[in-house]
């Protein structure tokens, strides 16, 4: 028996991935497209076998460990979004790897359990080979090259499709390839200088443009009935504040929108303005602001949304809250925000919130528990965007509480961040556009997996994001109300940079030619976000459409706590 050890070991882990590959069977149906996926099956099958059976020793490890790799990070993806890796998805993952880390220890279980899986098949290729292949050696070192290859192959003749159902420990693998091959022959051009005219009249206020972190447009009181309370829904003295209701957000991930904030890709042409066009700073000094960026999440001088050091050389003033609490960097953003709206220097600023991304057991203080049964705490006070969620599965119940967790957040990062704002900040000359980058998907249909947004197939909620101006009232700046009614629950992310330029004072019809309609006239937006923001190798972006009629929202409760507004 022990003579054939290797052999079972393979055998036991591509069997544990039996259901995965009759899904793609039973998916295909009989006919042609199955007999190429079962020649493509053997091969790869083949490969495998023939580099557990290597001679060098090193080689034959360096070997295994790359699959081994590969497959426990395919594994570990699946489990936790109970969703494929699509190349798209990979793409997104690649440039978020800053945030391995914490992802690592957020996701401590999946991943635990996939290493574990995994060393089936790291033993099955590593342990030395008691019997030869009739084969040359060189063929045998050959033989994984070609698998990862020929995947590779398939997947760039067919946009990074092809690969599902198939040994899971190529995959990854074959995506590098391609990563790769992107990287070294895809240039879209040099970044070009601003073109666009503007009016001489200096700008003489405030622009602040507030990103907030997964909050979902329909877990607010300003959009649904039984929305946590936001503090924006109420008449403020002295304030106008304009609720464009409902709005699609970019994308369902946070880079893909923060960066398209920046540099104001549209839906047709994304790629080639986020990568050549000017950035928001740019236009922003050229129309004499100074420009501020309010980072929350990150510390240490960090740069995350793809951002880059270039980028970075157009903002004057870079803040972050190194020596603040995780709870508190949304409170310290205010102030931070209150102290700028005071100085008397027309700026622009910029702000990524912490808000409610996942893990929200710790991101508010006991006085705002208002909805309970909530998550335990006390165990991911300083964690920012990840944490392990000890005890969740994801199961029904969990999710109630990982709900009534996120409306308390929300609750404090939200309603407590802008009542500070009311009570503070000097808005009588500044101009404020409140979003957040992408929604959530709470899992209130019922549907599995643990991720609460960057889905490969994502219901709607993960593209519903709020969308509210607010301005001092003796402010002039563009008409809000005259395309309110038209706007409100159709316009997204797509009509906030042509806004930003237009109260820079840039040109209207050479920014509506540029970048698509601004909020102050009808918007007529297509209402979808993008769920295959890196479409790549030929492949088309996947457009979502979000219909109100059936997007859930929160039901009525009876909160544990009063906190007053």
């Amino acid at each position: 028996m022990i003579r054939y050890l290797k052999e079972l070991l393979l055998v036991l882990y591509l069997l544990k991935n039996y259901d995965y590959y009759l899904e793609r069977l039973n998916a295909m149906g009989i006919g042609f497209p199955m007999l190429l996926f079962g020649a493509m099956f053997v091969a790869l099958t083949v490969a495998l076998f023939m580099t557990a059976y290597i001679r060098q020793t090193l080689v034959r490890h360096v070997f295994a460990l790359a699959m081994f790799v590969s497959a426990v990070f395919f594994d570990v993806y699946t489990r936790v979004t109970a969703d494929y890796l699509t190349y798209s998805s990979f793409v997104s993952l690649v440039y978020s790897g800053g945030f391995i880390q914490e992802a690592a220890y957020q996701y401590r279980a999946p991943l635990i359990s996939g290493l574990l899986s995994g060393v089936l098949l790291l033993l099955g290729i590593g342990l030395k080979p008691r019997r030869r292949w009739p084969v040359p050696g060189a063929l045998l070192i050959a033989a994984p090259l070609l698998g990862v290859l020929l995947l590779s192959a398939v997947l760039f003749v067919r946009a990074g499709e092809g690969a599902r159902g198939l040994p899971i420990m190529y995959t990854p693998l074959a995506y590098l390839n391609l990563f790769a091959y992107e990287s070294l022959h895809n240039t879209v051009g040099p970044r070009e200088p601003i073109k666009l005219a503007r009016i001489d009249t200096p700008v003489d206020h405030d622009i602040v443009l507030i990103i907030d972190e997964s909050i979902s447009g329909n877990y607010l009181d300003i959009n649904a009935q039984y929305g946590v309370h936001s503090q924006l829904k109420e008449a403020r003295p002295g304030v106008a504040i304009f609720n464009y209701g409902y709005a699609a957000s970019i994308a369902n991930c946070s880079a893909d929108t923060n960066v398209t904030l920046r540099y104001g890709g549209t839906r047709a042409d994304y790629m080639r303005i986020n990568t050549t066009m000017p950035s928001i700073w740019q236009y922003a000094k050229k129309a004499g602001l100074r420009t501020v960026y309010i980072d929350a999440q990150r510390t240490g001088g960090n740069l995350q949304n793809l951002m880059s050091d270039t980028e970075k050389k157009d903002i004057d003033e870079f803040v972050q809250f190194d020596q603040t609490s995780v709870r508190d960097r949304d409170m310290a953003a205010a102030s931070k925000l209150i102290e700028l709206l005071d100085d008397g220097t027309p700026e622009l600023v910029v702000i990524n919130k912490v808000g409610a991304h996942f893990p929200v057991h710790d991101k508010y203080p006991d006085a705002f528990m208002a909805y309970r049964p909530t998550l335990p705490r006390g165990q991911f006070v300083e964690v920012a965007d990840t944490g392990k969620r000890d005890g969740f599965n994801g199961q029904p119940d969990d999710w109630v509480l990982y709900r009534n967790a996120y409306k308390n957040t929300v609750l404090w990062n939200v309603g407590e961040f802008f009542s500070r704002i009311f009570a503070q900040a000097d808005l009588s000359h500044a101009l404020l556009i409140y979003t957040s980058d992408h929604g959530q998907d709470l899992h209130e249909r019922g549907n599995p997996g643990l991720n609460t947004h960057c889905g490969g197939d994502p219901v709607e909620e993960e593209g519903l994001v709020p969308l509210v101006v607010i301005q001092g009232d003796q402010l002039h700046t563009l008409d809000w109300q005259q395309a309110l009614a038209q706007n409100k629950d159709r316009s997204s992310h797509y009509n906030i940079f042509p806004t930003l330029l237009e109260l820079m004072g840039y040109d209207a019809a050479t920014v509506e030619a540029t970048y698509g309609k601004p909020l102050s006239v009808p918007t007529v937006d297509d209402f979808t976000f993008n769920y295959r923001f890196n479409a790549r190798l030929g492949a088309k972006p996947a457009w979502r459409h979000i219909d109100l009629k059936t997007i859930v929202t929160p039901g009525e409760a009876t909160p544990n706590v009063v906190v007053e507004p």
